[in-house]
């Protein structure tokens, strides 16, 4: 008996060899980073270590084409590029043994093609990790309210997982909360105080690290920022700002403010759209007027924004939506607000009121106007004064913010948790049709002249010599210099 008991234990132990003791599962995702034109990232987690494959094609029932990464892990990343523009793609992800999860619900799209006006809808949601019935009510009404025109991407902005953004806090309040979303929607994150409590920007470690891949090298469009904790992006004819606004310097001559600028001067599109945590304008649960980190971004990173065209800012922290008038140059304190010096259009930007919000249809129109929006009540309200003058309508309401950009215009609407429209405005570029004026003249040495503008300037005309005269002089070159309203 015994012998044949060693019998049976040899072909046991030689059919668990043959075949797995069982099948991996996905636990987390998959979820969608790094859109671009020609591709995306996928990434999941599973319950036991495999090798990572996405199997994708152009119709749901014909997963044609397949991306390997070897080895065995349990967090996989995969990378799909070469693929076409503007295009959508269904998926599974699984082993190299058999697809692990994959339905009809599992499709992702490629972005247009970079600075194409394609028609592009944005959801955002601020101070969303609450992990509770607030966050899915939220979620629930925007869902039906873009049931038949769904968001093409969409923006966290920070305190994605409370209270201190672990991977146990980001599976509750991201993944578990959002799982649909998240196999169709590319997300963009920015780090908030509550997910910055486990992670380190300096050394880009910690669970918000860890679960996010973001563009350090400009892979997405930009300037390399050579960190996941500020980066920039292009989406059609968008370009997309992202600043750390809690574990980074923000001092005016400070790593990310310098990248700022940089980026900001190289970017070619016509709409900019800047994301970060801490609001530079709220009377909401925090004061923009005693709070550093809030100062530290109205005073240094505005400027700069302001300079290079920024036409919306979006941020959370506190509790409520707050959304201000066209403003330019108000680095100050609440009561220094100048209406009307730093209010450009008093009106409440709907074309059913006292009409939208216009700016130049220039690149980088200096100085020309934003829009503020303070939406970091995605997962609870908190309350207080709620009387910045800046912003034209304060709300102590759950929800989030939809933007469409079409061509030369933005529309944006706050939805409640019912899914009632309690805010919209909409900007609107016009065309700048005045001529440029000479601010100033002088004489550099003896062959040079500058030449200084009232706004940036087209370097084709620029810099023909012959848009220019001199009496009595012959001008061979007319250079365009750094800031572009210089010659």
């Amino acid at each position: 008996m015994k012998h044949l008991s060693k019998l049976a234990a040899v072909a046991l132990l030689t059919l668990l060899a043959a075949a797995p003791l069982f099948a991996a599962s996905v636990v987390r995702g998959p979820y969608l980073q790094l859109q671009t034109d020609a591709g995306v990232t996928l990434r999941w987690r599973t319950d036991a270590a495999t090798d990572s494959v996405v199997r994708y094609g152009a119709t749901p029932g014909n997963l044609n084409q397949s991306v390997t990464v070897p080895g065995l892990t349990t967090e996989h990343t995969v990378r799909l590029d070469g693929l076409a523009a503007g295009q959508q793609f269904w998926y599974s992800v699984g082993d190299s043994s058999a697809p692990l999860a994959g339905d009809s619900t599992f499709h992702f799209h490629t972005a247009p093609v970079r600075g194409d006006a394609a028609a592009t809808r944005i959801w955002v949601i601020g101070d969303s990790g609450t992990a509770d019935a607030s966050a899915r009510a939220v979620r629930d009404a925007y869902l039906a309210w873009a049931a038949s025109n769904p968001a093409d991407l969409w923006l966290m902005l920070g305190d994605n997982a409370y209270n201190s953004g672990t991977d146990a806090e980001f599976q509750a309040a991201v993944f578990n909360t959002y799982p649909t979303i998240l196999r169709q929607l590319p997300l963009w994150p920015t780090l908030g105080n509550h997910d910055g409590a486990t992670a380190d920007s300096g050394t880009q470690t910690g669970p918000y690290y860890n679960i996010f891949t973001l563009p350090k090298t400009a892979e997405a469009g930009g300037l390399a920022s050579g960190t996941e904790a500020y980066y920039s992006f292009d989406y059609a004819n968008i370009h997309f700002v992202c600043l750390d606004s809690y574990d980074t310097d923000r001092s005016v001559h400070g790593v990310m403010m310098e990248w700022l600028q940089a980026d900001l001067a190289l970017n070619d599109q016509p709409w900019v759209i800047a994301f970060f945590h801490h609001p530079p304008y709220s009377k909401g649960s925090h004061d923009s007027d005693i709070e550093t980190a809030l100062i530290d971004m109205r005073q240094n990173a505005l400027p700069i924004l302001e300079a290079w065209g920024v036409d919306l800012v979006l941020t959370g922290h506190s509790h409520s939506y707050e959304r201000s008038f066209l403003l330019d140059g108000h680095y100050g304190v609440s009561t220094s607000l100048d209406p009307l010096n730093n209010v450009l259009d008093p009106g409440d930007g709907r074309e059913t009121g006292d009409g939208a919000y216009e700016k130049p249809d220039l690149i980088a129109a200096q100085n020309a106007g934003a829009v503020y929006a303070v939406a970091g009540s995605s997962g609870k309200v908190s309350g207080g004064a709620l009387n910045h003058p800046a912003m034209f309508v304060s709300l102590n309401s759950l929800g989030s913010m939809v933007l469409d950009v079409t061509g030369n215009r933005l529309d944006a609407v706050f939805l409640d948790q019912a899914g009632a429209t309690r805010d919209s405005f909409s900007l609107v570029k016009t065309p700048d049709t005045a001529a440029p004026v000479i601010t100033g003249a002088s004489a550099e040495d003896a062959t040079h002249v500058l030449v200084d503008f009232n706004e940036r300037l087209d370097s084709a005309a620029a810099e023909d010599p012959a848009s220019y005269a001199l009496a009595g002089l012959a001008i061979s070159q007319a250079p365009l210099l750094a800031g572009d309203a210089r010659v």
